[in-house]
């Protein structure tokens, strides 16, 4: 393809700066997000069992559901039936500990479970916040920032990213059919990241504009909803964007009171489980969510069934849910059920999943991990590109390294070294923390760990920065692999905690591979 050589110049101008500005806070983004595509598997490897009997059958919840509540009146104003209980979700029945939590970061419940007497047992647990810590620094780009400030600021990030894309492909199209497959490995190191960085970046794009657009959206879903609701809703509040896909059928806040709820007319959750299953076949429930509104001396019931299909896009990060009556099973709303949606819901939904890669099951999962980490390590060699080719041109000049270069160089290796570093001790420590660790604990961990390998990357000469912190990096990840098999052996970690420790070991192996092969070494 033909393009004036000014007009390719100005747009490689363009993406080298943009790119400059945005890089580091997208490897965090990237980083991050890949391994925010198992944060469910994650909480459920690092939330230590609680001490509680087996849970009951579901057969037997109702039986369950009536002891509880004798003891427990207000529990039965809002409660959720766990399918199949696992580690971050231990029993049976479990209730808030505060109603009027809003959100959906983790927060304390009571478990509730029978004991092979009757005898009812109930404890306060949350599950482990080291996922939702790695899936917020996701989200915020890293940047210790109140919610809303760091949702807006990626959402400028992701604008310059979208613009980056852009003037990349222009920049590249000339070059195309010549360098697209040119890995020059035996030449200049510039040459290889240039290789590296083209190869990665063409064969990844569809990814990365997806990625770059639904991340505008979601950073500025607010504006955006808020400006449909005025120029065609006429002020009406729109109640479907993004934001709510997290949001709980009723709103709790309404009503006359905590009261007791009456169990007559409704059906055993296994019968409504079966009629479900006759109306979405394919739909796997997990959690059945009772919500009780009290009005004027009158009581209504909502019932919300959370749950996934492998085969259909789901609205939220890991499932979609149906909002059923819970008096005769009958599905009320099918807005966000998978599969059964109408075609508006199904597209918006359709664009949501590309992001989050909630469609496909497993292997999706994984084809997102190892896309977010081949993003990851696209920003890096974009940072590596600037820097050489910087370099370079000093060195020609005759002149000593400016400021500039230098500054930037610290940036590079201490952000991504202290990123990666940063989340491999979370997951080190996480197994021996109480609870799995709190949310303030993996702030504390993490960002301390930040700073000092960025303080590390100043401090350290040139040709000790890379070396040392990348193998401090490398060494982290490893170091998970025999955390996980003490935990596992004290009984406080799961068989498939193990698939974690060893995609650690794989990358630890390869962040020391490559300092070994780097043509920096250690200095004496």
């Amino acid at each position: 393809m033909k393009i004036r050589p000014d007009i390719v110049q100005v747009y490689r101008e363009v993406h080298s700066w943009v790119g400059i500005l945005c890089s580091l806070f997208l490897f965090v983004a990237f980083y991050a997000g890949s391994i925010s595509m198992f944060e469910q598997p994650l909480q459920v490897w690092l939330t230590p069992a609680p001490s509680l009997p087996q849970p009951v059958e579901l057969a037997d919840t109702p039986q369950l559901l009536q002891k509880a509540f004798a003891e427990y009146p207000d529990a039965s104003s809002h409660y959720t039936v766990v399918v199949n209980p696992d580690n971050a979700r231990p029993a049976r029945l479990m209730w808030p500990q505060d109603p009027t939590h809003r959100g959906h970061g983790p927060q304390d419940y009571v478990l509730a479970a029978l004991s092979p007497d009757g005898e009812l047992h109930t404890l306060v647990s949350r599950p482990s916040e080291i996922p939702f810590f790695i899936d917020q620094l996701h989200e915020q780009i890293g940047l210790p920032l109140p919610h809303t400030a760091a949702r807006y600021t990626m959402g400028g990030v992701a604008v310059g990213y979208f613009l980056a894309l852009v003037s990349g492909v222009i920049a590249f199209l000339p070059a195309l059919k010549k360098m697209l497959f040119a890995l020059r490995f035996g030449s200049a190191t510039r040459k290889v990241w240039l290789d590296l960085h083209n190869l990665v970046g063409v064969f990844s794009l569809p990814f990365h504009f997806i990625i770059a657009a639904t991340a505008v959206v979601f950073a500025f879903h607010e504006p955006i909803f808020a400006l449909q609701g005025k120029l065609f809703q006429q002020g009406q509040p729109v109640a479907h964007g993004p934001a709510q896909q997290h949001g709980h059928a009723g709103d709790r806040s309404k009503g006359n009171g905590t009261r007791t709820v009456s169990f007559e007319g409704q059906m055993p959750p296994q019968a409504i489980l079966v009629e479900l299953q006759k109306q979405a076949p394919g739909f796997v429930a997990d959690t059945l969510e009772y919500t009780t509104q009290s009005n004027r001396g009158k009581s209504r019931t909502t019932l919300r069934i959370t749950g996934h299909d492998e085969r259909y896009p789901t609205r939220g990060a890991s499932n979609g849910f149906a909002v059923v009556d819970p008096a005769s099973g009958k599905v009320l709303s099918a807005d966000y059920l998978p599969g059964h949606q109408s075609a508006g819901f199904a597209a918006l939904t359709a664009f949501v999943a590309l992001h989050f890669g909630s469609y496909g099951g497993l292997p999706v999962r994984w084809g997102y991990y190892c896309l977010g980490l081949g993003g990851a390590f696209l920003f890096y060699t974009g940072c590596r590109l600037w820097i050489i080719a910087r370099q370079k041109r000093e060195q020609q000049a005759g002149n000593p390294q400016t400021r500039a270069t230098w500054l930037l160089s610290c940036l590079t290796t201490g952000c991504i070294t202290g990123c990666i570093t940063g989340i491999a001790i979370l997951l080190l420590c996480a197994p021996f923390w109480p609870l799995g660790g709190t949310y303030a604990q993996a702030s504390l961990v993490y960002y301390t760990v930040f700073l000092l390998c960025m303080s590390l990357a100043f401090l350290l000469r040139e040709n000790q920065r890379d070396p040392l912190l990348f193998c401090v990096a490398g060494c982290a990840n490893i170091a998970i692999v025999p955390a996980v098999l003490i935990a596992m052996v004290e009984g406080r970690a799961i068989l498939p905690s193990l698939g974690v420790g060893m995609v650690a070991l794989v990358l630890g192996c390869f962040l020391l591979r490559s300092v070994k092969r780097s043509t920096c070494r250690l200095s004496a």
